[in-house]
């Protein structure tokens, strides 16, 4: 039945399997970002380039913050209930399934208290430009009120992917998007709401995801199904969840905040230049959609396969993956350099922020490759439980290092490529670190350096 769809990983063709669960999670993924991306380019059309600043950039930034740090946990979730599935263990997958939620329901009324109280103090400490404020507080405020639906769907998007079915969710996606849009049209256009109707569309649509998803698991007739009055805390379960997901969230945090430093630094550069970096905050999520895509197939695999005993398998997967993402970040950036300037133009039609955003796109496509490695492995590590390790390196390599070189290099020269730089810079560097522990330090050296075929 529908219902019960899943995906055993344990065996059969490799890419098919990362592949048939790539494809779903991608379309996801682009159907999520749609939810700020539709905000962003209706909102600069008509609103312009300062209600264009004031949903993204910043605002978006500090959300990222958050919902990072529950995705994050969250990853730790799938972990351990892809491997009891794995291991066949029906129990224990519905103790962490309604754990999960329960957790879900928790975290999300507490961060949308506390995020709608300090939403102003927040702006404040980024540099926020004065003009900018009147638009980005009640857009931040009103998203933070909203914002237990979208963990509750996160949740259970990855409940739904932890057994293998990427499509249900992508299902939803597609659904609420179109709901955001439509009442982005409404809201923004017809009755001349402006940033407050984007907030509001968000919000509407992220609550109808949360239900969609919530009906489908009490509906399935598996270890997954959810019976909302079961809903409790299982702490052994949640202990080994948040074990593995709190490195995730970390990880997430320490991005999201070295990028608070790097958008801090931009709000001091002008109106244009965070209108810019705002649209090209958009238009960039076409790589970091597929990439991340790609890496929860990974983590997916992996962990399956892992639950199962099959070594020799996991080790093909992270090979497999690792061509994968090759393929498909050189699309990506064969793409964005054909189509960046165009795909600009959704945004605003000012001819400053156009050459602005344009000039930071043709800079940062071709350091993409430089984030590949870092994608597949720490998935795959973090399929095999392996996420602390993990952490450490992304924190050494990509966030002290970025936060050493916004505070350091910044002042020193403030342009718009000086802050760019911190990308790339920190993209190799933790690469090379990712590297040296697979091969050399990790409990998969072995697997690795053995010949699997």
């Amino acid at each position: 039945m529908e219902q019960t769809k899943k995906l055993d990983m344990t065996k059969g063709n490799i890419d098919a399997q990362l592949l048939s669960f790539f494809f779903p999670i991608l379309l996801g993924t682009f159907f999520q970002q749609l939810y700020n991306t539709a905000d962003a380019v209706i909102v600069g059309q008509n609103v312009g380039k300062l209600g264009l600043a004031a949903v993204g950039g910043t605002t978006g930034t500090l959300i990222n913050l958050f919902i990072g740090i529950f995705v994050g946990l969250s990853s730790g979730f799938s972990v351990i209930i892809s491997q009891h599935f794995g291991a066949k263990n029906n129990r224990l997958v519905s103790e962490c399934v309604h754990t999960s939620i329960m957790f879900s329901l928790i975290v999300g009324i507490i961060v949308s208290i506390f995020g709608a109280v300090f939403s102003k103090i927040m702006l404040l400490y980024m540099n926020v430009p004065e003009n900018i404020m009147p638009m980005a507080i009640p857009y931040l405020q009103i998203y933070f009120l909203g914002l237990a639906p979208n963990l509750i769907y996160n949740m259970g998007a990855g409940l739904l992917r932890a057994v293998g079915d990427s499509k249900t969710p992508l299902i939803f996606l597609i659904i609420s998007c179109f709901i955001n849009i439509i009442l982005d049209i409404i809201l923004i256009r017809f009755l001349g709401m402006g940033v407050v109707g984007a907030a509001i569309a968000t919000v509407t649509s992220q609550t109808v995801s949360a239900i969609l998803v919530i009906t489908v698991l009490s509906k399935r007739e598996d270890a997954l199904k959810l019976y909302i009055k079961r809903l409790h805390i299982n702490f052994p379960e949640l202990g080994k969840m948040i074990s593995i997901g709190t490195a995730a969230g970390m990880q997430s945090a320490m991005y999201t905040i070295a990028n608070i430093l790097i958008q801090a630094s931009i709000n001091t550069l002008g109106t244009d230049t965070i209108a810019a970096f705002t649209a090209y905050g958009k238009i960039d999520t076409l790589f970091w959609m597929t990439i991340q895509s790609l890496g929860i197939s990974v983590t997916t695999f992996t962990g399956q396969n892992f639950g199962y005993g099959n070594k020799d398998r996991v080790k093909k997967g992270i090979i497999h993956g690792m061509v994968l993402a090759i393929i498909i970040t050189a699309i990506v950036i064969i793409l964005l350099k054909l189509f960046g300037r165009t795909i600009y133009t959704l945004f605003t039609n000012d001819t400053s922020v156009l050459d602005i955003g344009t000039a930071m796109l043709n800079f940062m496509v071709f350091a993409f490759p430089a984030y590949i490695t870092i994608e597949v492995f720490s998935g795959s590590l973090r399929g095999i439980g392996d996420s602390w390790i993990p952490m450490i390196i992304t924190a050494s390599g990509v966030c002290i290092l970025r936060i050493a070189w916004v505070i350091i290099m910044v002042p020193r020269y403030p342009n718009i490529f000086t802050i760019l730089w911190a990308y790339p810079l920190s993209w190799i560097t933790t690469s090379i670190l990712f590297i040296i522990y697979m091969f050399g330090l990790s409990k998969m050296k072995f697997w690795l350096k053995a010949n699997i075929y």
